[in-house]
């Protein structure tokens, strides 16, 4: 006999704003797909895609809902993944264009882009896990 666990939500949680975090990381998981299935990198769908910049307008327009809740982490943790790989991004490709004349240019974007790909992909897919588990994504 198995033992299943029934996932229930923290008791007050409001049920509309766990539905919008959970769709901010379908919206972000929609475009690293998009990037998959394209001649785009992931990253490039991330930071460019509509789904994405849905996303963090959701995240933006109801951040303030989720002040004192465990959803206050997750909010945080999109938007800064969103930032953080906008910031990043550009290092790169700054980087690339400054050493193009010594010929590691190109390597320094696909190296790059590939990495950052593997870090949005993680940070959507960890942030998504402990939303189903209810919990927030920093641990206490």
């Amino acid at each position: 006999m198995s033992d299943i666990t029934q996932r229930v939500p923290p008791e007050g949680s409001n049920n509309s704003l766990l539905f919008i975090t959970q769709l901010v990381y379908i919206l972000h998981g929609l475009s690293m797909l998009i990037g998959l299935m394209t001649g785009a990198t992931i990253i490039s769908a991330f930071l460019f895609g509509w789904p994405s910049i849905a996303a963090v307008v959701l995240n933006y327009v109801k951040a303030p809902d989720a002040r004192g809740t465990f959803l206050e982490s997750h909010f945080s943790w999109q938007i800064r993944t969103f930032w953080y790989g906008m910031v990043w991004t550009l290092l790169v490709m700054i980087a690339g264009v400054v050493l193009m004349p010594f010929i590691v240019g190109p390597f320094i974007w696909l190296g790059g882009f590939v990495v950052l790909s593997i870090w949005v992909a993680y940070r959507i897919i960890f942030g998504w896990l402990r939303l189903r588990e209810y919990r927030p994504v920093f641990s206490d």
